[in-house]
């Protein structure tokens, strides 16, 4: 008997349950994950109605004069506080939670493919959060103030469920760079994550200098306008793809750090 006992006791557990209780790990703390954002993001809303009320109050019976407002006003950048918040927990998530996890006898296979998940989940769950807002928005037009927040010109005058796909697309690729970061971070340090930055910015200078010295923006603006919005957000699911993969691989040799 104790011996059987002891062999079911050291039996693997099935896949969905070790990843549930990596998902469980990064949601014991639901206040940094769920409460905060959703706190912050109200805050910001009611700012913004404060702003949109001095500018509807201000243009009212300037036909031009509201008409300029409401077109500005679609460029609000006041929602994208919450992507970058989001980019900070999987920052963080690789920091803090991921010691933890291995500490409670999870590989890092399974941290990473849970985590996946759990941004995945997260993603969602915020993009349905703006989505139904969105539709709030237009159907009050604006909120009675001609206000653009969770319409914003990025996310594109669409239907409400490529409106979903938008909002899902731009979670999960916060996300998975902040997954990147944070793995560098975990593997290599402050040097490491330095270092990377530093890389970043030569390529990126460098695709800058490619494009300008071979006269070469023209057909890059075509080839955006060629995807247009909905093609964009496609093409970012590459390079979250790629970022997570990227994400997973340095966090296999990656050792935790006092």
């Amino acid at each position: 008997m104790t011996a059987l006992n002891l062999t079911t006791d050291l039996a693997p557990r099935p896949l969905a349950r070790r990843l549930w209780n990596v998902a469980r790990l990064h949601a014991a703390n639901p206040f940094a994950i769920l409460v905060t954002p959703l706190i912050v993001l109200g805050i910001i809303f009611l700012a913004n109605l404060v702003v949109w009320w001095v500018i509807f109050t201000v243009t009212t019976g300037n036909t031009e004069a509201v008409g300029n407002a409401s077109a500005g006003l679609q460029w609000s950048g006041a929602s994208m506080w919450t992507f970058i918040y989001m980019m900070v927990v999987a920052i963080q998530a690789m920091n803090l939670t991921f010691p933890f996890a291995l500490g409670f006898g999870s590989t890092r296979r399974d941290f990473s493919l849970g985590t996946g998940l759990t941004f995945v989940a997260l993603s969602a769950f915020y993009a349905l959060i703006y989505t139904g807002m969105a539709a709030l928005e237009t159907a009050t037009h604006g909120w009675g103030l001609n206000g653009a927040m969770f319409t914003a010109a990025y996310f594109g005058d669409v239907t409400w469920w490529v409106r979903l796909f938008h909002v899902f697309a731009a979670f999960l690729f916060f996300f998975s760079i902040g997954t990147v970061f944070g793995a560098i971070y975990v593997r290599y340090r402050a040097r490491g994550l330095i270092l990377f930055f530093l890389v970043l910015t030569l390529v990126l200078i460098g695709l800058v200098a490619l494009a300008t010295l071979t006269a070469n923006w023209v057909a890059v603006g075509e080839f955006f306008a060629t995807l247009g919005l909905t093609g964009t957000y496609a093409l970012s699911l590459v390079v979250s793809a790629v970022a997570a993969l990227a994400g997973y691989l340095v966090l296999q040799r990656a050792t935790p750090q006092a």
